[in-house]
């Protein structure tokens, strides 16, 4: 009957964004029968969830949720997938889009077999964004280790090097090919999703909080990587200035959120990130002490709550209602040191720690550079979701700040409003 409603319904689905969100919205209109595009700007799949070590609520690693979403798109052939990709153009009305597609050229085609000798004979480096920049990678990589589609990238920086040369004659399967240009695809669709995610807020702004002035301060999606088996060290926590072990971290909430300043919303995922962040370093160094500077910790819902509360029984994290006004760095130690003002008992607070973790917030991707479409945004570079129109629609975090669990669900929801538009129309 799923397969009938579709070719009644005569159209495609196309999802932008290959995040959890995006994945969920592909997965739930591809299974009941409609054709998805899903289209991804990264040469790989997984969003902002396949940096991390553990997600909420159960705090499985990322391959626990991604893995089985993977298989299932690779074995459905209702959908296609277009990596290293960006929207161009969205005109039409819902029913009928006319959507531009510009694919950037991976250099490298169907053929690879992650074989890896690419990366060996390559001799350039670069910075690993996957990993913030916090080390560098061959220009002949895989993003991941289980980056989907499973295929290395070659970076445009070596065409036409002794590098690529290197490389081209590394390959065993002629799967490299330096011809692949930069094309435009276009394609009919009935219905857009966009599942355009979130970007972490430039620390660097927050004049007072010394992040990319002192080393030993960090954001969280950069423990999240510190932490992670396979980040820049290989899962152990070490602070950046010199690999030491770290005796004690300070963790400053609200790193750019609700400030006028910066983000003026709570970008409801920081408190949890940070409690969870607790159990990273104590798994890691059992006798640690942890600071939390908060103005409201937030744990929405009685599972979160429950966290919330098994966290404050350690008797080595102390937390300290109080915003922090400034950071400074211990001349010759690297050691921190964090200046707050006790907001219950009024006492000025001068804590000294080895490092710092920033939980900076969530800003929607689409804040940086609106989407060639028309849609509305609130003031925070939100898509406002316009279901009377309908047609397009903003699932996960494009639309409002949220966690995994209720990205999927709204994504979900959003992929039954994309099969609604093509059956009315």
């Amino acid at each position: 009957m799923a397969n009938n409603q579709a070719a009644l319904a005569g159209g495609s689905i196309l999802v932008v964004g290959g995040g959890i969100s995006g994945l969920t919205t592909t997965l739930e209109a591809a299974e009941v029968g409609y054709e998805v595009f899903l289209v991804e700007k990264n040469p790989y799949l997984g969003g902002r969830v396949s940096q991390l070590k553990q997600y909420f609520p159960k705090l499985c690693p990322p391959t626990c949720g991604l893995e089985i979403n993977f298989r299932r798109i690779k074995d459905n052939p209702r959908i296609k997938v277009f990596t290293m990709a960006e929207i161009e153009k969205v005109d039409g009305a819902p029913g009928s889009y006319n959507v531009a597609i510009k694919l950037k050229p991976r250099y490298v085609n169907e053929n690879c077999t992650c074989c890896g000798e690419c990366a060996e004979a390559c001799q350039t480096e670069i910075s690993d964004e996957f990993n913030f920049g916090m080390n560098k990678i061959k220009a002949a990589y895989l993003p991941h280790n289980m980056a989907f589609p499973a295929k290395y990238v070659i970076s445009p920086q070596i065409i036409g090097t002794d590098d690529a040369k290197r490389c081209l004659e590394a390959c065993k399967y002629d799967a490299i090919d330096f011809d692949m240009k930069e094309k435009v695809i276009n394609l009919n669709v009935g219905a857009v999703v966009w599942a355009t995610g979130w970007e972490p807020y430039d620390a660097s702004k927050i004049d007072n909080l010394g992040f990319g002035t002192y080393p030993n301060i960090i954001t969280n999606m950069m423990l999240e990587r510190l932490a992670s088996t396979n980040g820049p060290t290989n899962g152990k926590i070490l602070r950046p200035s010199d690999d030491k072990e770290p005796e004690s971290i300070a963790f400053v909430q609200c790193a750019g959120s609700r400030d006028e300043n910066h983000l003026p919303y709570c970008s409801y995922v920081c408190c949890m990130a940070s409690l969870k962040h607790t159990t990273y370093i104590r798994e890691q160094y059992p006798d640690a002490k942890i600071y939390i500077f908060y103005i409201d910790l937030r744990a929405p819902g009685q599972r979160y709550e429950k966290f919330y509360k098994k966290i404050k029984e350690d008797k080595n994290i102390f937390f300290i209602k109080g915003k922090v006004a400034e950071v400074s760095e211990n001349t010759g130690t690297g050691d921190i040191t964090v200046v707050a003002e006790n907001a219950v008992t009024g006492e000025k607070i001068r804590q000294d720690v080895e490092m710092v973790v920033l939980a900076t917030g969530m800003q929607p991707t689409a804040a940086g550079a609106k989407l060639p479409a028309d849609l509305k945004y609130n003031e925070d570079g939100f898509i406002i979701n316009d279901f009377e129109q309908g047609g397009m629609f903003a699932a996960g975090c494009a639309n409002k700040p949220a966690d995994v669990v209720s990205s999927n669900q709204n994504a979900t929801g959003m992929a039954l409003k994309a099969i609604q538009t093509l059956v009315r129309r």
